[in-house]
């Protein structure tokens, strides 16, 4: 386990580093199975990610029955977003890891609701043909969870409405570079709508791309 907390830590940081996620802002988590616990490591709320000590990062069960009141009974501090991490792991087997940044370019394209279409093929490497934006819903709330679960249906990574993005990966290092990847799409689709409305990829060809995708990067 201190192992995948130091790892942790050292995403944590990159997000602030990165300027993918600055300050306290994002949040991220890993999935852990072993020394008879099933559940997850998570970053803890409130804290600068410069500061951060393997103390800090919070361990949660693989509960759906958790819920914030046990969380503060328990006296742990994990993120307050915690609650779509679990759900993302309940509901995607091959989630391992999962970050969520606050990405300046990805949070403005988020602020308008809508999906980003396939103006551009590395919109593939989400999962599908587009990048979907989950509807708004309050930050750490369970509405806001199930709009993100629907929004990551056949796909790794989406928007969240007046918020941000969220990706998922085999690993840590899979998870951060798709946040990456979707932080650049949004640059880039930013830049190709102040020219007017761009040709958009066909259904036909986005399914080529995707299947070419899937061995774009193994590890």
């Amino acid at each position: 386990m201190e192992s995948l907390k130091r790892e942790l830590i050292k995403y944590a940081k990159k997000l602030n580093n990165s300027n993918l996620s600055p300050l306290r802002s994002g949040n991220i988590s890993v999935r852990y199975n072993s020394d008879n616990k099933f559940g997850f490591l998570i970053t803890p709320s409130g804290v600068k990610y410069n500061n951060l000590k393997e103390s800090q990062i919070v361990f949660l069960e693989m509960d759906e029955s958790l819920n914030d009141r046990k969380i503060q009974k328990e006296k742990l501090n994990p993120s307050s977003e915690w609650r779509f991490h679990q759900d993302i792991y309940l509901n995607k087997p091959d989630a391992f890891a999962i970050v969520h940044a606050h990405s300046p370019h990805a949070t403005a394209v988020s602020a308008h609701g809508k999906d980003i279409p396939a103006f551009h093929y590395m919109i593939a490497l989400a999962g599908g043909n587009d990048i979907k934006c989950a509807k708004y819903a309050t930050f750490g709330t369970k509405e806001l969870s199930q709009n993100i679960i629907k929004a990551l249906d056949d796909r790794k990574g989406c928007l969240m409405s007046n918020h941000g993005q969220v990706a998922f990966g085999k690993n840590l290092d899979q998870a951060f570079e798709l946040a990456q990847e979707i932080e650049n799409i949004c640059h880039q689709y930013i830049n190709t709508i102040k020219l007017g409305n761009p040709k958009i990829l066909s259904f036909e060809e986005m399914n080529k791309i995707l299947e070419k995708t899937k061995n774009y990067k193994k590890n």
